[in-house]
């Protein structure tokens, strides 16, 4: 039997390179498309970033998009086993290093170039399954929820704008926990009406929808205004190549942040509060101007 001439294996080799980056590249694509239709103001943040930072962090975006669609869309479907069959498929996909679904190949991609925690993963899954069941939560069981649907994506975003700096990601981890939570609790503030319109669901602790006050209002807004301050102090010292971005994402929700303080809890229960695509195009200029003149506020 005759031997095929190295340089034929050679070139067997370099097209399986080839066509496997074609393959990342185009699950990538798929990542960067999701993050685009869903979220303009997200876009914009990683557009801010560092070139190198887009694609994994379009990744991680595209996967928590997409589980989060499954607990909140797909009403006519089985929800369980939809998540199941995706947490499932994620942490093979992680395991194996290859996923026929582009959202996990970029996903595994992702964790596996950058370490990222497991039981991050874990906790976020923890908390998609909390809203299939739970329409009310404990103090306890509020704080476990924003741990998995929002620290812990900060937490993976950190471990890629840290690279292999664990000294630096363990410093800024719990600023990244604070500036999560504060965002999260404002999407709750924001959503508050269609939470419980369409699902029946309260987030905040011993609050009800009917009676939502403004004493109630306020306490929540106080929690978040501290976190705010803590997460500020945290994005002064992030690394160069993703301040820009953190602080534009920061500055939006610092802008939703006062229009929901101005606006009665009253008027909450039954308006989405928003900020205009216009605006979010003049604070990105306004926040890039800031961070190049180190005048972050």
């Amino acid at each position: 039997m005759r031997e095929c001439p190295k340089n034929y294996l050679r070139f067997l080799v370099d097209l399986n390179i080839k066509m496997m980056n074609f393959y990342n590249e185009t699950s990538l694509a798929c990542s960067k498309l999701i993050t685009n239709a869903y979220s303009t103001s997200f876009s914009m943040g990683i557009k801010a970033f560092d070139k190198a930072l887009h694609e994994p962090i379009y990744a991680i975006y595209g996967f928590v998009r997409y589980a989060d669609e499954i607990v909140d869309t797909f009403h006519d479907y089985d929800k369980q086993a939809l998540i199941t069959r995706f947490k499932a498929d994620t942490f093979q996909a992680i395991e194996e290093g290859i996923s026929l679904n582009p959202v996990l190949q970029s996903f595994q991609w992702v964790v596996n170039q950058y370490h990222i925690e497991h039981a991050f993963i874990s906790a976020f899954f923890d908390s998609m399954e909390m809203d299939l069941y739970k329409t009310k939560f404990t103090q306890e069981e509020y704080e476990t929820y924003i741990y998995g649907s929002a620290e812990v994506i900060g937490l993976m975003c950190l471990r890629v704008f840290c690279a292999e700096n664990r000294a630096e990601f363990d410093v800024l981890a719990p600023f990244a926990k604070r500036l999560g939570s504060a965002f999260q609790k404002i999407n709750f503030l924001r959503d508050i009406a269609s939470d419980f319109e369409e699902r029946g669901r309260v987030y905040f602790p011993d609050v009800r929808f009917e009676a939502f006050s403004e004493v109630e209002k306020q306490a929540i807004e106080q929690d978040i205004a501290q976190e705010f301050a803590d997460g500020l102090e945290g994005i002064k010292n992030l690394p160069e190549g993703c301040k820009k971005g953190v602080y534009l994402a920061y500055v939006y929700y610092t802008q939703l942040f006062e229009k929901i303080k101005q606006t009665p809890a009253s008027v909450l229960r039954t308006t989405r509060i928003r900020v205009s695509d216009a605006k979010k195009i003049w604070l990105m200029a306004q926040s890039l101007v800031k961070v190049k003149f180190n005048t972050l506020s």
